[in-house]
């Protein structure tokens, strides 16, 4: 492995909204290079398709999205970071919009929908069904023309560099194998979510959990990794991908009805409630679960949902004629890496913003199209503190490449993402989640480390996060939003806090401040 070091002002990993967004931020104030693992276009963003929730409808305001956005938290929403949320969302939207997102309208206006655990019309959508991949675009158009902003692609992040405690950049590997050290002042993790974690799940390959497992092993806090949420409504066809089924879909009207043909839940209550539902009704053999949009005009289906009826044709599915089976798929991770309002993690010149971030803005339960808005909002606010804390001439020093012969991966991706789904899926327990632990304690052990190409790195990285997971999982003693503990299926308020993971032990953090303002760097 040859080690070329290159050096940027800003690094800022992955190419999602929040990377993005925090990209044009800092573009202002140095040389930024955005780094992603794949092509740039390929991020949870932009498999987002029901919309971006916001306070701009005539009959919404800023202060009934918080009260929705904490209702849906399950007691454990950070209010001043939803209050951040939901106060600045609308300049960033209507920014986004400025810089040319297509987003749907009706007589000039925006056009709003509901999606479940909203109280208002208020969820945004591009395009019909492909709002993240929209804002994306835009997004992307404009970093590739701004001045300062580099994008680096297929290249895999394996472990940030750090000197005297403070991070100073990240190694990557190249598709050659080769090895790159980036270094800069302020490192932005903006790496997505980790559904590959479990052998379900709508999230794309990519999502692995990378920036989640690198800061683990760099000492950085981690927050609330046993809040994960289940999409109830993935695409369950023999052979075909778990494609999201998006919630607006059940908005429009559409039904879920067991085997019987009976319809057994209340279709928009909270995800967590539903997904567990279908579980159960799948569990009991009532299955399969479908979804019936057949008694819903077949051409509004067509428009407001062209790229759920194009995919789902695709795998013998008319969804204006037929059935469509569906399933619960990991969709999201409510916890991450643990930052304060502006992004600033536990570790000094490290930042995280997006799904990658813990900001306890979605406590126990992210309420339905808030996860986009917190990427263009959290984003644009880790931008702000990395140019105010950072020593404007420090870029990181000279180092040496990562020390080990590379190792392959062990071949264990598959074992870790069906055993995650057995003891971390939808209802845990703490035999399940004990045995999950020993074997991935053992993978860990065992890790190829240095990794010698990305799928060995993928590796490492889904056993770290599935471990801190299942750890944080083991010590919340309760049932609250995602997670789910047949052992102890009530809620406890002796567990009304945070889960903060913080060497290799849970602990309970405060609901109202996840992680101090800490000073400037």
């Amino acid at each position: 492995m040859k080690g070329d070091t290159l050096r940027a002002d800003f690094l800022v990993l992955g190419s999602g909204i929040a990377g993005l967004r925090a990209a044009l931020g800092l573009a202002r104030h140095g040389r930024v290079l955005v780094v992603t693992k794949d092509q740039p276009t390929e991020s949870n963003t932009g498999y987002a398709q029901g919309g971006v929730a916001v306070a701009l409808g005539p009959d919404d305001d800023a202060g009934l999205h918080l009260q929705d956005t904490l209702a849906a938290g399950a007691g454990l929403v950070s209010e001043a970071a939803a209050r951040v949320l939901v106060e600045e969302g609308p300049e960033r939207i209507r920014e986004l919009a400025s810089w040319g997102t297509r987003f749907d309208r009706e007589e000039g206006r925006f056009h709003f929908t509901r999606e479940g655990a909203h109280s208002r019309n208020r969820v945004l959508h591009a395009l019909g069904d492909a709002t993240g991949w929209e804002m994306v675009r835009s997004l992307l158009e404009r970093a590739r023309v701004t001045e300062n902003v580099s994008v680096r692609s297929f290249a895999c992040s394996s472990d940030l560099v750090l000197d005297a405690g403070r991070v100073v950049g990240c190694r990557f590997l190249e598709e050659d194998g080769s090895e790159t050290t980036v270094l800069g002042r302020a490192t932005l993790l903006a790496t997505g979510g980790a559904g590959q974690v479990f052998a379900e799940t709508t999230n794309p390959p990519v999502a692995t959990g990378d920036g989640v497992a690198m800061a683990l092993r760099a000492g950085a806090v981690l927050l609330d990794m046993e809040f994960v949420q289940f999409h109830p409504t993935a695409l369950a066809v023999a052979g075909a991908p778990r494609f999201l089924v998006s919630e607006a879909v059940r908005g429009e009207g559409a039904h879920l009805r067991n085997g019987a043909g009976e319809r057994f839940t209340e279709e928009l209550a909270p995800r967590d409630q539903v997904a567990r539902a279908i579980f159960r009704e799948n569990g009991a053999g009532r299955g399969p679960v479908t979804l019936d949009l057949r008694h819903l005009d077949p051409e509004r289906v067509r428009s407001r949902f062209p790229r759920i009826h194009a995919t789902c044709l695709r795998y013998g599915v008319d969804v204006s004629r037929d059935p469509v089976p569906v399933t619960p798929a990991a969709h999201y991770v409510m916890g991450g890496v643990a930052t304060d309002l502006h992004g600033r993690t536990t570790l000094p010149g490290l930042y995280a913003a997006g799904e990658a971030a813990g900001t306890g803005v979605h406590g126990a339960n992210r309420l339905a199209s808030n996860s986009l808005l917190e990427g263009l909002v959290f984003g644009a606010r880790a931008a702000e503190a990395m140019v105010a804390d950072g020593p404007e001439a420090r870029v990181g020093p000279d180092v040496p490449p990562a020390s080990g012969t590379p190792q392959a991966a062990a071949g264990r991706r598959q074992e870790i993402q069906r055993r995650a789904w057995d003891g971390l899926g939808l209802e845990r327990d703490a035999g399940g989640l004990r045995g999950l632990i020993a074997f991935l304690e053992e993978v860990r052990r065992t890790a190829p480390s240095p990794p010698a190409d990305r799928e060995a790195a993928e590796e490492r990285n889904l056993a770290d996060v599935a471990w801190s997971m299942a750890v944080s999982a083991l010590f919340r003693e309760e049932s609250r939003g995602g997670h789910f503990r047949g052992d102890f299926p009530r809620a406890d308020d002796r567990f009304l806090g945070h889960t903060l993971l913080e060497g290799g032990r849970p602990r309970l953090g405060d609901v109202g401040a996840p992680v101090p303002e800490r000073a400037p760097c």
